[in-house]
Order: C-alpha cells, then structure tokens, then sequence
C-alpha cells in the first residue's frame, strides 16, 4: 500500500496554502492509497515531519508550501539512507527549483499535474551539516534581500531581490574570498559569491546556461569588479547568459570545496532564501540523490 505524507505551511503563498489543502489531497487519492496530513506551526516543523516520514517509511513526502519549506523537507530525508519519493506544490517568492523542473507557478495548474507526475533524479547541496537544492548566497546583496519584506516579496516577487540588489551596490562593499574547489585554489575580493545547482536565481533562467539540476556539480560565481561601473557593466549580463564569460566574474564548476573570508569579518551565509552558518563552510555535490516528482509534460531545464 503506498503511502504519502503532505507537510502543509499554512504561511506560504501569503497565507493562502490552506486553501489549497483540499485539492491537493483530492489530486493525490489519485495516486496513493493513504495520505498523512501534517501542518507546521513553526520552523523545521517540516524536517521532524519528514524525517518521521523516513522512520515510518513512508512511500513520498509532499510539499505545500514555498522555497524555505521545500528546504526544510529535503533536510529531513536528504541524510537518510533510504529515502522518499519528493514531490512539492510551489507557493514561495521565487521557486527556483520549481520553474527548472516544470512544475506550473500557478498552483491550481500544479496540482491538477499531480495524477500525471513522473519522477527525475536531482542533485542536492551538503553545507557543512545542512542540506540545499537551490542557491547559497554571501556577500552585500544577500545581506540586504535577507531584510526584504513579506509584503514586498508577494507583491513583486523576484524583482523584489533584484531591486534590493541593486540598491546594495551603492555600498561597494566587498569582501576578500578564499576558496578551495576540488583542490583548486583561488582568492578575490567581490561584494556577492554564489554556489548555485541550477541554470535558475532568483527566478532567472539564464544566470549560469550550464547548469543543469542533474549535473552533478556545483556552480559558484562571485562578482569580482571593484568599481560601482564595474558592477553595473554586469547587470545586463544576467539576463543574457553571458554571465560566466564576465571578465568581472569568477566562475568554477566543482564538487567538493570549502569558503572562506580573510580577516574579521563574520559572514553569514544565505541558504535557499534562509539565514544560514557564518563562514568558513564546507561543501560539496550529493549527485542525483533525491527522486523529485515531475509532470509528465515536462522535461525539466
């Protein structure tokens, strides 16, 4: 008997994931023969729910809810042996793994998908002893979108981020890098440093073309300019997928690696849209670790 277990964040999508609660469940009588409802009330609420999932092996966990949601579930079956089947609805700001996988922005769209679900094999993120499947982020513009509001956020969604980056850059800030990837040495100085999984940030499809969800690799990118014109020369880049070949932009595909700031700065990293550890951090590619649930109308990135 197949066995499903739906973690609701009854916060996500402004508050408004209740009111898909039914449709959801109507769609996954469809596929499971018994379904656990579980609500969360406060935060890794959904990783007890999902390592209890594990424990009781059931056959998939099942998300409602946004990105930070999506990343608590996945740290509560991405360090197990025997893992569950993940399948998710998007609520959040920016749904990044979502729009890679194909899944519909519009809920009602993705939740009528879920009888034709197939599965794909994804990637996961390991930091330190946490668990991502999205983007980590340190630097100036991650310091400033962590401040971004709710309000905000719902009404703009991505471009919420993008104008909060923007605004950071009057700071010119930066910060001096040391990292190590796969034995690979390197040291800079940017203002933003990221370790991405997907072609997708910030629900920009084209940042890194490269990337794929399967890849098995991580993909950093640290902006390296020093000068506010420098920052600005690779704005439009973004959006075109010349990003990589910026000669302001440090970019390595890698597997494994450590990050680290020189001096006295503590920096607190940005784990898929959450605050996370301060640096150093350690990380490394769980390649094809988790089975996700798909459309069959979709071929993913």
């Amino acid at each position: 008997m197949s066995k499903v277990m739906l973690i609701v964040n009854p916060s996500s999508g402004h508050e408004t994931a209740k009111d898909y609660v039914e449709d959801v469940v109507k769609q996954l009588e469809n596929v499971f023969d018994e379904i656990t409802l579980k609500y969360t009330e406060k935060k890794w609420d959904a990783t007890r729910f999902s390592k209890q999932a594990v424990e009781e092996e059931y056959d998939s966990v099942f998300a409602l809810g946004g990105d930070g949601t999506v990343n608590e579930c996945i740290n509560g079956i991405a360090g197990e042996q025997k893992r569950p089947n993940f399948g998710f609805i998007p609520l959040g700001t920016v749904n990044d793994l979502g729009r890679v996988l194909g899944i519909s922005m519009d809920p009602n769209q993705a939740i009528q998908e879920i009888p034709n679900m197939t599965t794909r094999k994804i990637d996961v993120g390991k930091v330190n002893d946490t668990y991502f499947v999205d983007i980590l982020a340190v630097g100036t513009i991650p310091e400033a979108v962590q401040d971004v509001p709710i309000e905000q956020k719902t009404r703009l969604g991505p471009f919420a981020y993008i104008i909060e980056g923007i605004k950071s850059l009057r700071e010119n800030q930066a910060y001096p890098f040391k990292v190590e990837f796969d034995q690979e040495k390197a040291e800079f100085e940017s203002f933003l440093l990221m370790v991405a999984l997907t072609n997708s940030i910030a629900g920009i499809p084209s940042m890194i073309p490269t990337a794929s969800v399967d890849d098995g690799y991580l993909h950093c990118l640290a902006i390296t300019g020093e000068k506010i014109i420098d920052k600005l020369d690779v704005l439009p880049k973004v959006f075109t997928g010349n990003l990589t070949e910026d000669e302001h932009v440090f970019y390595k595909a890698f597997k494994k690696g450590k990050i680290q700031v020189e001096g006295n700065h503590e920096l607190a990293i940005n784990v898929d849209g959450d605050q996370g550890s301060v640096l150093p951090i350690n990380i490394e590619i769980l390649p094809q670790h988790i089975t996700c649930y798909i459309s069959k109308e979709s071929n993913g990135d």
